[in-house]
């Protein structure tokens, strides 16, 4: 619970990075990823054996799970730029809803009258958080395009969960995350080079605030969250996420002076008690 509670903490500085970088989208992402591969490598070659436990099957899963990483990387580390860190960080985290849906039609899962509750009050918040770009209620500069790319963001966040679902259970999770951030790293670094964005020249600055995503969200981040995955019950690892978009806000107001918007207020602590519902009632 503690390394969770760390985890959660680290997470919600993500936002608080993506915005002082001055770094495109998928260079940013393909050197947050690619770094914490680096933090994590005496640790992957201390596993070489775990990955002969890799199959076919489970390649292809790790495949689509790092190329479902790095869509998601790409979309929501756009969104951060276009509309306001409450509403970017909150939407993302409707993760739980996409993930109980696809479970649903993927794995048959049954879903339960919390979890359907649970989504309807989360799309309900973000169509409530959405109003507040199209009345004019925030300074951001794209809210409605950035709110859309954020909910993309959760979805393929969603779909990297269910890909690698299977996988975890058989493979270690130092092995299973080595593969998928390769796959991702590879995703980013294709994507910014088809949009011709520089990967190597930038100032010291911003090599600093890559290894900050890479150490912060990154290893003390998501990393650790999927170790805690195996001491501490997954529901309550996912109702923990609810504490990222409260701590990303908090964050950007006292660092970056940025005020939500009423309804991007209102609609977040709808959609935060969506997430809840959702991830309490599936098991």
């Amino acid at each position: 619970m503690a390394a969770l509670a760390v985890a959660i903490v680290a997470v919600s500085t993500s936002a608080i990075l993506i915005r002082f970088s001055n770094v495109p989208s998928g260079p940013m992402a393909f050197w947050r990823v690619t770094l914490t591969l680096l933090l994590l490598a005496p640790l992957s070659l201390r596993s070489g054996a775990e990955f002969q436990k890799f199959d076919r099957r489970d390649l292809l899963s790790a495949l689509l799970a790092g190329l479902a990483l790095a869509a998601h990387f790409a979309t929501w580390f756009e969104s951060v730029d276009k509309t306001t860190v409450a509403a970017s960080v909150t939407l993302v985290t409707t993760q739980p809803a996409f993930v109980a849906v696809g479970a649903y039609f993927l794995f048959g899962e049954s879903l339960s009258r919390r979890s359907l509750a649970g989504i309807g009050v989360a799309l309900a918040g973000s169509a409530v958080m959405s109003l507040d770009g199209l009345l004019g209620g925030t300074t951001a500069p794209e809210p409605v395009l950035g709110n859309l790319l954020a909910l993309a963001g959760a979805v393929l966040a969603g779909l990297y969960v269910l890909a690698g679902r299977s996988v975890r259970q058989r493979v270690n999770l130092v092995p299973y995350v080595t593969v998928v951030y390769v796959v991702c790293a590879g995703g980013l670094l294709a994507y910014s080079l088809a949009l011709g964005d520089p990967v190597l020249a930038y100032p010291p600055r911003e090599w600093l605030l890559f290894l900050g995503m890479a150490i912060g969200p990154g290893l003390l981040g998501h990393t650790v969250v999927n170790w805690a995955l195996a001491h501490v019950e997954s529901s309550v690892v996912s109702v923990s996420f609810v504490g990222e978009p409260v701590g990303s806000t908090v964050l950007a107001l006292v660092i970056l002076g940025e005020v939500p918007g009423a309804l991007t207020l209102a609609g977040g602590a709808i959609v935060i008690g969506g997430i809840y519902l959702t991830a309490r009632g599936r098991r």
